[in-house]
């Protein structure tokens, strides 16, 4: 192998070895992203079950209301 053919070679092996970095840290900032959404989720249906334990409460409220007039 010639002298250019190595150096080509190297540059090409340099080129793969930045495109494994920067898709190492994309990775690395989707899994972030992945974890904030589903902790975000977690939280959206701890608060959408909160609700809909105080409506049905409150419908249990109103029906005990009715019912005494």
């Amino acid at each position: 192998m010639e002298d250019a053919d190595l150096s080509q070679l190297a540059g090409k092996v340099n080129q793969l070895i930045q495109r494994i970095e920067q898709l190492k840290a994309e990775n690395r900032l989707l899994l972030a992203n992945e974890r904030a959404w589903r902790e975000e989720r977690a939280h959206l249906i701890e608060k959408n079950e909160l609700a809909r334990q105080k409506v049905e409460a409150m419908i249990s409220r109103l029906k005990a209301l009715e019912q005494d007039t």
